[in-house]
């Protein structure tokens, strides 16, 4: 909080440390869209002290003070934002450290800091309303402005490569061998395009689980429709993120199944086709649990992220016929919310400065 003709306060100064924590974050959320709850402990506990420190310094300053520029603004911030947070997680619209990450910039900006750089005072386009508003609205309404401007940037983009579909707003095309390696979701269903399909997540659950890897399931389908392939002791399926460490010593396979080790793998999937548990696509062969979908989705715990047995079923039929597929990679929000609060603090509200 600064007092109005004040430079920045010490806690004003204190709070810089969110700026790196939160670029950090962003990162993680980019590469493994997961950040531990551990990160936000620390954050919330020292917005708490500073809340209270900014507290009695608007108190031992004037009325005026206390009331406008600390007690209207730490309203809307706990008041409004809080609640914002707590409803879109709650509803599905944001994950959980999306979620984290705004009840602890509720509690940590809840005024509207200034800082003097040389000549320059930071926000430097900060309207006088912005100065009593909650700094924390701020930074949600910015991250809210990037985020939309995302689609657009994707949509530039497959427009520039001539690809124009129904889902150029929300995703691009990869090679099917990259999918292992990404978070998403698959935007295609055997019908054709589709704005909602198999989480990528959901896949790798899946592929750990029966300890096979997808190139494995691309060179005998057939194969692996038959649930009589699966494992007798799966493996844990972990959270189905890309970095998540597997148990090299899973489930008791049946004779022909594939091992963990990826050589293993790609020899099996070599020989697959001379295997006993092969059939032709002329045979098209029917199951009462084809890809054994419903017997993965019985067997984890709690659920993978929404999936049914059906989009499990679709996706991986696709996945095993394309050699190129779209996916929507999702909005990591924590990078619009990173990039929120930069712009935030070195220029203000991207709304209110667009209007005015």
């Amino acid at each position: 909080m600064t007092l109005a003709g004040a430079s920045a306060t010490t806690p004003d100064l204190i709070r810089l440390v969110a700026v790196p924590v939160f670029a950090w974050v962003a990162v993680r959320d980019i590469k493994t869209r997961r950040v531990s709850s551990t990160v936000w402990i620390p954050l919330s506990m020292l917005g708490a002290v500073l809340l209270v420190w900014d507290g009695w310094i608007a108190w031992t300053a004037d009325s005026y003070a206390w009331s406008h520029e600390f007690l209207v603004p730490t309203a809307v911030s706990l008041g409004f934002v809080v609640p914002i947070a707590y409803l879109f997680w709650w509803f599905g619209g944001f994950g959980g450290a999306d979620a984290k990450a705004l009840l602890v910039l509720a509690l940590l900006f809840p005024t509207a800091p200034q800082y003097t750089v040389g000549s320059w005072t930071i926000p430097w386009a900060m309207t006088d309303a912005e100065t009593f508003s909650s700094f924390s609205f701020t930074i949600l309404t910015n991250a809210v402005v990037i985020g939309i401007a995302i689609p657009v940037v994707l949509a530039l983009r497959n427009a520039a490569s001539g690809r124009f579909t129904s889902v150029m707003v929300i995703g691009w095309p990869v090679s099917w061998d990259r999918i292992p390696e990404l978070h998403g979701r698959l935007l295609e269903t055997p019908e054709g395009r589709s704005r909602g399909g198999l989480d990528l997540d959901a896949l790798r659950m899946y592929l750990r689980w029966r300890d096979l890897g997808l190139a494995d399931v691309r060179a005998a389908p057939d194969r692996y429709r038959d649930p009589a392939t699966l494992p007798d002791e799966p493996n844990p399926p972990t959270d189905g993120a890309v970095t998540a460490a597997v148990r090299s010593d899973g489930g008791t396979a049946l004779e022909g199944e594939p091992s963990s080790d990826e050589t293993t793998r790609e020899t099996t999937a070599e020989t697959s086709s001379e295997t006993d548990f092969e059939t032709t696509a002329d045979s098209d062969p029917e199951y009462d649990d084809p890809w054994g979908a419903d017997a993965f989705l019985a067997d984890i715990e709690g659920t993978a992220y929404g999936t049914t047995s059906a989009e499990l079923r679709e996706g991986l039929e696709v996945l095993v016929d394309k050699e190129t597929v779209w996916i929507s990679p999702g909005t990591p929000f924590l990078v619009p919310v990173f990039l929120g609060l930069v712009i935030a603090f070195v220029y203000g509200d991207l709304l209110v400065g667009t209007l005015i």
